[in-house]
């Protein structure tokens, strides 16, 4: 009888436990072993204590059965001394990339994020202050960058500031900042999705039943694993939590991303989809330390464990960001160095935040840290702090974009740097700016970058209508209008030709540029056709004169 009030103990204490500590533990395999040794080795020590050797004897047992669960299994099953190959290939197949424009094509200027999340953070507490009743009641929660139909946003949920603000609120918080990617001015506090109040009931910051961890757990995931929770907007604005689902590959380890689930944050509706199955405004399921980890393992294994010499090696730069390419997809972005190297790069690895799918660009370069640096090297007078880089393509070269930032935090400049050749900045008081600037720094390598095939340049011949002069931070920048094409304004410097400076109204020219759709649009080839009919007219009376003394 004692045995069995032992057992029902045992029994009762476990699934507290697992309830109460389970959804803060290392799921299924680890966390309830740890509780069924604690409860087991008291019990166990109870029974020696009233001689009950039988009983104690038995639970003395499973205590130490759990013990060698914890500690001696995991040596074989995880540890990478006997698991390095299957650590190394847990990413997948690693292709290697031609194209760059393949994946993350040219883009507009008007998209190019510029926003960081510090920043955010600033506007988004902007917002909050700017209504005092609002901010005294709740905490801004953690900003994420997503696409939201064709533009790039932050957003961030409004949570729970206190156990006191929650019981007065316990059909949530109301609404969610939204702050641009790509225009500071951007900002706004949203707390209506069409005729429906925005709440927010199930959160982080919420207790008992509306926490979020708890609700997931207790609705049917109380053996599988899910991490990296996540504030995510559909895009008709309806918010939701996105949480991935994983499983452990590599014994008791080897996190990999199995599929995602969706929590409706107002009325608690829980959807569960496959990786190939989850909605297109999803825009990430693959969480950034899995991949990470998974990037470094497959660097680290590349010879196995025993490779003390490093040979063939790869390592991740420090930090990793999110860019989005073609057809609206995401992807994973750091650079890749041999395990060693400080300032160069092998390359680089674009890895797809939903399939995974893992591309190595094996072009050497620069990492990201020193790219800042020669980006605030440009300026170092002002004392400017970078932005972590983002990677773009820019006239078909792969380009770090940055924001250049004063003690402040706010945004005064940004910054273009070439990741081949980080000596190739162009800074500007604006992205055009930049963009113009950076292109000039291009145009003076020559051939040393040479841009991608896939941009589309258009030549005109035509004739200058008026011409003008401005001079911005040392540069000087020659403003064309051109005959039936007035409704563009063409841009160069001498560094493109050495005839633009010299150029006047009326003078005919050729023309080539790169992007038709922009106002201000950048010239890549410049060429005076009036020296050339000058040439071509003395030419001819060279050749006259030497006819006639035949």
């Amino acid at each position: 009888m004692r045995n069995l009030v032992d057992f029902i103990i045992l029994v009762v204490l476990t699934s507290i436990g697992v309830y109460l500590f389970q959804p803060t533990l290392s799921y299924g395999f680890v966390g309830l072993p740890v509780i069924l040794l604690i409860v087991c080795g008291l019990i166990a020590f109870k029974s020696k204590a009233s001689k009950r050797k039988g009983a104690g004897n038995i639970f003395l047992f499973i205590a130490l059965l759990s013990l060698l669960y914890i500690t001696v299994l995991p040596v074989f099953t995880t540890w990478s001394l006997f698991r390095s190959d299957d650590y190394q290939k847990l990413i997948g197949e690693v292709k290697t990339g031609k194209e760059f424009s393949n994946y993350v094509a040219p883009i507009s200027t008007e998209k190019i994020r510029i926003i960081d999340q510090s920043i955010a953070n600033k506007l988004g507490d902007k917002v909050l202050g700017s209504i005092p009743s609002l901010g005294s009641q709740v905490d801004l929660g953690d900003f994420t960058i997503q696409k939201v139909g064709d533009k790039l946003y932050w957003v961030a949920p409004l949570l729970h500031s206190g156990y006191f603000k929650w019981s007065k609120n316990s059909d949530g918080t109301n609404g969610y900042v939204m702050v641009s990617a790509t225009n500071e001015r951007d900002v706004k506090l949203v707390q209506k999705n069409g005729e429906d109040e925005v709440k927010i009931k199930y959160q982080p910051n919420a207790f008992f039943f509306d926490n979020l961890k708890r609700h997931v757990y207790v609705n049917g995931y109380l053996s599988k694993g899910f991490t990296d929770f996540t504030f995510e907007i559909d895009d008709s604005g309806k918010p939701y939590w996105v949480i991935t689902l994983y499983d452990k590959k590599v014994g008791f380890s080897g996190n990999d991303a199995t599929g995602v689930i969706t929590v409706d944050t107002k009325t608690g509706e829980i959807q569960e989809y496959s990786i190939d199955e989850a909605p297109a405004w999803l825009d990430r399921i693959q969480p950034e330390s899995f991949v990470e980890n998974q990037l470094e393992d497959w660097g680290e294994y590349v010879k196995g464990f025993w490779n003390f010499a490093n040979e063939d090696k790869l390592t991740t730069t420090e930090g990793i960001s999110l860019v989005y390419g073609s057809n609206n997809r995401s992807y994973w972005y750091t650079g890749l160095t041999s395990v060693g190297s400080d300032e160069g790069t092998v390359g680089f690895v674009l890895v797809d935040t939903r399939t995974k799918e893992a591309v190595w660009y094996k072009q050497t370069g620069a990492t990201e840290q020193a790219a800042r640096q020669s980006a605030m090297g440009k300026v170092q007078e002002k004392r400017f702090d970078a932005s972590f880089p983002i990677t773009y393509n820019i006239n078909g070269i792969p380009t770090y974009v940055m924001s250049l930032k004063d003690q402040a935090g706010l945004i005064k400049m940004i910054a273009m740097v070439s990741i081949e050749d980080y000596s190739v900045v162009g800074v500007g008081n604006d992205i055009k700016e930049s963009l113009r600037a950076y292109k000039s720094a291009i145009n003076s390598k020559g051939n040393a970058l040479a841009p991608s095939s896939a941009v589309k340049n258009y030549e005109i011949e035509t004739t200058v209508s008026r011409i003008s002069i401005d001079n911005r931070n040392g540069n000087t920048y020659y403003y064309m209008i051109l005959k039936n094409h007035e409704n563009k304004v063409f841009v160069g410097t001498s560094l493109i030709s050495n005839e633009l400076p010299i150029t006047e109204v009326n003078d005919k020219i050729k023309v080539s540029y790169d992007d038709g759709a922009n106002e201000v649009v950048d010239i890549v080839k410049f060429d005076n056709l009036e020296f050339t009919l000058q040439k071509t007219e003395q030419q001819k009376q060279i050749e006259e004169y030497f006819e006639a003394s035949k």
